[in-house]
């Protein structure tokens, strides 16, 4: 049967860039995967035939002379050959879930970055306004000091795995094809520990806790999540170790309420201060500040007090403080104060009642 054009094979046009023909590819590639298609054999030779058109095309020199001569130029370039895959562990290895699926030539001893960390920390309203120093106790695994992390009594070293004969992998041919599984004995580590460390019995790690003081910067609020480089977790075999979150949760507080740089509070004000105006004396985050309030005011009127907010995390300057008033009217009176009220109702005629017709019309037009 006729060899099919590689560009048609891989479903690209001639003027493909080397990113298209890498794209394409990599479809095809999965679609096709005997692993994905046992037994199927159309499946295993269409794989076939994208890689060949793949090592073609990939290739400058390959691909011109293909261009120019169509098949004929593949007598230059040796047939096919199945070690070929051994070149596209990069590009099918993160499908897969097993790495090297095609063989490696690099093998050896294997490292993994160590594991993040999460630690959730309560700080008070006034401490993410403003920031804080904290100290904080992180449970973590650590490279053994004793062994270095080899995992090996000082003295003694790691031998190399007979099974794997260092590699970390054992190659299994299926097909036309080789494919590499992590080496069940040494785990993929490529040796084997006679004499494991008897401090952190061969894993090169050990359980401590560690102290830690951070810097929680000004103007955070709840959820937002704090990196510290490289305080996860450590690595294996010398890889680098992970790095530690601390996600923040701000109590809330009995008097401001926040919304990102704002806070709201609201302050108390008696009859006559709200009807003859008063200057006024309100907590802020920092201390008192004053504030002028005009004759009369009515309750539930709010005043700002600019850049008395929260300090931007990211930042963009500072919040504003809103001041809400609410008028006191009192429960008990004396006497004297009564008969003041009382005057002060007649010369303002506030002796409203039910029964008053203008205020009866009103309600009546006000529903019908």
């Amino acid at each position: 049967m006729a060899k099919r054009d590689y560009y048609e094979v891989l479903g690209i046009p001639r003027d493909a860039s080397a990113q298209d023909i890498k794209r394409s590819y990599r479809k095809l590639a999965v679609q096709f995967h005997p692993d994905k298609n046992p037994g199927d054999a159309v499946a295993e030779e269409k794989f076939k035939e994208a890689a060949e058109a793949y090592a073609v095309l990939s290739d400058p020199n390959k691909r011109s002379r293909y261009d120019r001569l169509g098949h004929a130029a593949s007598q230059g370039f040796g047939g096919f050959d199945p070690d070929i895959f051994s070149d596209f562990s990069d590009i099918l290895g993160d499908f897969f879930g097993f790495g090297d699926i095609f063989g490696s030539p690099r093998g050896g001893r294997r490292s993994y970055r160590g594991a993040d960390l999460r630690y959730d920390l309560t700080i008070s309203f006034q401490e993410a306004a403003f920031g804080v120093k904290t100290k904080i106790k992180i449970p973590r695994r650590e490279t053994c000091e004793k062994c270095k992390g080899s995992g090996a009594e000082p003295g003694s070293g790691p031998t190399q795995c007979p099974t794997c004969y260092g590699a970390g992998q054992v190659r299994y041919q299926q097909g036309f094809f080789s494919i590499s599984r992590t080496c069940s004995q040494c785990r993929g580590t490529g040796r084997i520990l006679k004499n494991p460390c008897q401090t952190c019995h061969g894993s090169g790690t050990v359980h401590k806790e560690k102290i830690l003081e951070i810097k929680i910067p000004a103007g955070v609020d709840s959820d937002v999540r704090l990196r510290i480089s490289g305080e996860g977790e450590a690595g294996s075999n010398g890889a680098p170790a992970g790095d530690l979150y601390v996600v923040l949760n701000v109590e809330e507080h009995d008097f401001f309420k926040r919304q990102e740089g704002n806070i709201y509070c609201e302050v108390p004000v008696g009859f006559a201060q709200a009807a003859l105006g008063a200057e006024l004396t309100v907590p802020t985050l920092e201390g008192e500040e004053k504030l002028s309030i005009p004759e009369g005011t009515q309750t539930g009127t709010t005043f700002r007090l600019r850049g008395k907010g929260i300090v931007s995390f990211n930042g963009r300057g500072r919040g504003d403080q809103f001041v809400t008033v609410r008028v006191v009217t009192p429960e008990r009176l004396t006497k004297d104060q009564k008969q003041l009220l009382e005057k002060f109702a007649q010369i303002r005629n506030e002796n409203y009642s039910p029964q008053d017709k203008t205020i009866f019309k009103k309600v009546k037009d006000i529903f019908g």
